[in-house]
Parts: structure tokens; C-alpha cells; sequence
């Protein structure tokens, strides 16, 4: 009996041992069969077992002493010992750009503030992506490239400062603080209602196709630097990644961008971006593989939980699809969407899973956005159990004919496209099939759903499956074939 009751224990050790080394197990099990192999191996990246304090290399967290050399020295020491932990204590830590390597996690306690100099001067011009599109911009705040093994964890802050990067439209923010912003020694009222934070800046969007610049030598780089605001943590070509417990708030561009990587875990999450931030998204994610997003809340001034594969001819050369993601447990606040495929999709985004998520009170709920000339295909997407209140237009759009604003503001602008007229297909059309919507329950929408597809390539094969919204337009189908509706009941505000 004595040996069955060790062997008993010995067993149960065994198993709790396994959990406690990969507790994101359970969220890869009973997933849909495309996806089950690929994210089977999922788990947090291996950090040695090793630390050090900022202080110890000369740090000073009072807000205003810059620590960008001591953040480099103290990365440089721990990676030449082969990794670790580098422990960010309570106070305020002023500095410029800091590039993580690999086997390092960055480590905030509680009461850390990490906050990134408003001094364009120490973020250096480098080759990158944004928008998906290959170009130029500033070095992110926090960046990596080609590494193995890092994580962003603990209880602190990272601040972008992105006030002094980010223009301002004046129907976004209230009188005062329009007022507030106009006294800004150096700022500019580009047009009427637009402010932006400096000339440099005005001269770089002076041509630029959205937020891609057309400067051409060093020298034009160099006078548009305040409008090559960065993505806050920019992670490109990295492996075996983890963002968890920290606040990420006021990013010059979009907060949270992984880009080209794989293996990344997202947990627990914060955030958020001024209801006002341009370009303020709070999570993209970009041709990467084998992501988990989880326990996370996003509360941003454009979309909230972004996936994304790369734009047009630039997304296509890459052919990277964004692919095997499980986002779950997830809270959306505020933003243009709460889950959003688009609308750079050229390399393609397939089998993703949502579940256990709410969004409230973003502009749409679930937003899949495309236009003509994108190209890349959309499919195996599972949306389950999803609870939405308070969107402000649709609570589910497929528009296939994005340019570049809010659903809202596309509404009050009357834009209307020509959704008859065929255009040729080839390379350049995007494709949307395969999505499956279950158990979605919303309570107060401007319009129920929008489906908006191509003439030359509809939407095809969605299933809508225990659907209810209360909403104040009904739903409207254009251009889509083999919609499944189960169980979709809409009620009409009154």
C-alpha cells in the first residue's frame, strides 16, 4: 500500500510540475484543429535564473536624471553573463531609447515608471516597418530585433510620452485643452481644427500617403524627424516573447506592435492611449505565429486588438500571414475596434480564435477591414462567446472598401462606393472566407451588422450562429454568399 501511495504522489508531482512549467497550456487544448498542433508548444520564454538592479549601474529614478546609458550597461552586462533579470525599482526612470536582447526580461516593481524623453534627438532614423509598408522611422522607445528569449513583466508603467509626438484634431479633446495646446511654443494649426506638434512635423506630412513619408536623402529624413513618431515597443523578428502585468500607455504611434514574430505571450495586460491619440492603437499584431493574447485590457484611440500581415505589394513580397492566435479573456474599452483583421492583411491572417471577450464602448465591435489593392486572404477565423455594449456603429462590418477612416467618420462623410462595378481579379484582391461567429450578444449598436464585399470577390462562408443585438439599423448584406444564420435574432431600438 506504502508503494502505491508514493507512486500515487510521485505521478501527481509529476503533473502539477508540468503545469507550473507551462500554466498557458490550458489555453491551447480543445482548439480548433488548424490550429492545435502549431500552438501546442506555446510557453513563456526561459530566462536565466539571474538579476540586477538599475541602481546598481547608476541609475537615478527622480524623473528628470536620463538613464539611457545606465539601461544599456546594465542590458550589456547581463547578456555578456548570458541573460537575466534586470529589476526596475519604485520611482520614476527618465531615459531614452532601450533595446532589449535576448534571454533579458525587464522587470518593473510596483510604483516603476518608466518614462521615454520627449527629445527627438535621441531616437535615431532606422530601417523599419510601419503600417506595413517598408520605410523609415524613429527607433521605438523599446525595441528588439532577432532575439531569443525576452519579457517585459511586473506591476510598473511604461510611459511613451506621446503628447509631444502625436497631432491633435480639435473635435477629438474639450476647449480647454484644444486652448492648452495651441500655447505650445513651436506647434502649428496645420488647417483649421488640425494641430500638429512642430514644422518638422507639418513638412513631413506635407505629401506623405497617410503616415508614409516621401523624404528621399538623409537630410529630408533628418528635418521630418517629429513626424517619424515611433511604435512604443516595437519587437521585429523575435522568438519566444512576453509582455505581462505591466501598463503600456501613451505611445507616439501604436503601443504594442510585434512584428514577424514567434511564439509571444500577452498577459495580463494594460493598454491604453488617450481617447484623442492619432494612430493610437493599442495592440497590432503582425505576421507573427503561435501568439496567446490573454487576461489583457486594451482601452485605445483607434483599434484595439489588431491583427495585421503586411500592406499592399510591400505585405505581399514579405508573405507572412499572421497566423495561430488565441485571444482570450480580453476586454476592449474604447478604440475604433475591439477585434479587428486589417486592413494591412496582404500577407494573409489565418486561424485565429476569439473567445471570452467584451467590448465596451468601442466604434465597432468586430471589424474586418480590406480594400482593393491589398490582396491576401482571411480565413479560419472562431469567434466565440463575445459580449459587446454601447458601439457606437456596427456591432460586426466586413467593409471591403477601407481608405483609411473610422467607421464613424466614413458615416458622417457619406461616403457611399460603387459596390456593382467588377474590377479584375489577381494578386491584388483580398479574400475573405471561413469565418465563424457564435454566442455574440450585444446591447446597443448603431447598426446591427454591415457586410460590404467586392462585386468581382464576395464575402464568402460566414456562419452567424446565436446572435443577438439590439441595435437601431438592421443588418445590410452586399456582395457576400453562403452567410449561415442560426439563432440571429436583431431588435430594432425604439
Amino acid at each position: 500500500m506504502k508503494k502505491l501511495f508514493l507512486t500515487i504522489m510521485a505521478v501527481l508531482a509529476i503533473s502539477l510540475t508540468a503545469q507550473a512549467e507551462n500554466p498557458y497550456k490550458k489555453y491551447t487544448e480543445k482548439l480548433p484543429k488548424v490550429m492545435a498542433q502549431a500552438m501546442s508548444e506555446v510557453s513563456a520564454p526561459a530566462i536565466p535564473d539571474r538579476q540586477v538592479k538599475l541602481t546598481d549601474f547608476g541609475a537615478v529614478g527622480d524623473g528628470i536624471t536620463l538613464n539611457t546609458d545606465a539601461f544599456a550597461r546594465a542590458i550589456d552586462v547581463l547578456s555578456q553573463q548570458g541573460g537575466g533579470r534586470l529589476v526596475v525599482p519604485q520611482g520614476v526612470w527618465h531615459t531614452g531609447p532601450i533595446v532589449l536582447k535576448s534571454n533579458i526580461e525587464l522587470h518593473l516593481k510596483a510604483g516603476a515608471v518608466i518614462l521615454f524623453a520627449a527629445d527627438e534627438n535621441l531616437y535615431p532614423i532606422i530601417e523599419t516597418s510601419f503600417e506595413g509598408l517598408e520605410t523609415r522611422r524613429l527607433q521605438s522607445p523599446i525595441y528588439a530585433k532577432g532575439a531569443t528569449n525576452i519579457a517585459i513583466t511586473g506591476k510598473g508603467v511604461i510611459d511613451g510620452n506621446g503628447q509631444y509626438w502625436r497631432p491633435v484634431k480639435k473635435e477629438k479633446v474639450t476647449a480647454k485643452h484644444w486652448k492648452s495646446i495651441l500655447s505650445t511654443p513651436g506647434s502649428i494649426e496645420l488647417k483649421p481644427g488640425y494641430w500638429v506638434p512642430s514644422q518638422g512635423y507639418a513638412l513631413g506630412e506635407k505629401g506623405a500617403d497617410l503616415n508614409v513619408p516621401t523624404a528621399k536623402t538623409d537630410a529630408e529624413w533628418k528635418a521630418i524627424k517629429r513626424f517619424l513618431r515611433p511604435v512604443m515597443i516595437s519587437l521585429v523578428q523575435c522568438k519566444n516573447v512576453m509582455l505581462k502585468g505591466v501598463i503600456f500607455q501613451n505611445s507616439p504611434a501604436w503601443n504594442l506592435h510585434p512584428l514577424m514574430c514567434e511564439n509571444v505571450i500577452i498577459d495580463q495586460v494594460l493598454a491604453r492611449n488617450p481617447s484623442f491619440a492619432q494612430n493610437g492603437d493599442a495592440i497590432d499584431l503582425e505576421s507573427c505565429k503561435n501568439v496567446l493574447i490573454v487576461n489583457s485590457r486594451f482601452d485605445a484611440g483607434d483599434d484595439g486588438i489588431c491583427i495585421k500581415s503586411g500592406k499592399d505589394a510591400d505585405g505581399r513580397r514579405r508573405g507572412m500571414p499572421c497566423e495561430n492566435v488565441v485571444i482570450d479573456g480580453c476586454t476592449v474599452f474604447a478604440g475604433h475596434g475591439g477585434f479587428v483583421v486589417g486592413s494591412e492583411m496582404s500577407g494573409g491572417v489565418r486561424n485565429i480564435l476569439v473567445k471570452n471577450c467584451q467590448f465596451l464602448g468601442t466604434d465597432v465591435g468586430l471589424r474586418f477591414k480590406s480594400t482593393r489593392g491589398r490582396g491576401g486572404i482571411v480565413e479560419n477565423i472562431f469567434i466565440r462567446n463575445i459580449s459587446m455594449t454601447d458601439i457606437k456603429t456596427d456591432a460586426i462590418t466586413f467593409n471591403m472598401y477601407y481608405g483609411g477612416k473610422s467607421v464613424a467618420e466614413m458615416l458622417e462623410d457619406g461616403d457611399n462606393p460603387d459596390n456593382t462595378t467588377k474590377a479584375p481579379v489577381d494578386e491584388t484582391t483580398p479574400i475573405f472566407r471561413n469565418i465563424d461567429i457564435k454566442d455574440v450578444v450585444c446591447n446597443g449598436a448603431g447598426r446591427a451588422m454591415e457586410f460590404n464585399g467586392l462585386p468581382e470577390m464576395p464575402i464568402n462562408g460566414i456562419t452567424l450562429k446565436n446572435v443577438n443585438i439590439l441595435a437601431k439599423k438592421d443588418a445590410e448584406f452586399t456582395n457576400c454568399q453562403n452567410i449561415k444564420q442560426e439563432n440571429v435574432n436583431i431588435t430594432i431600438m425604439k
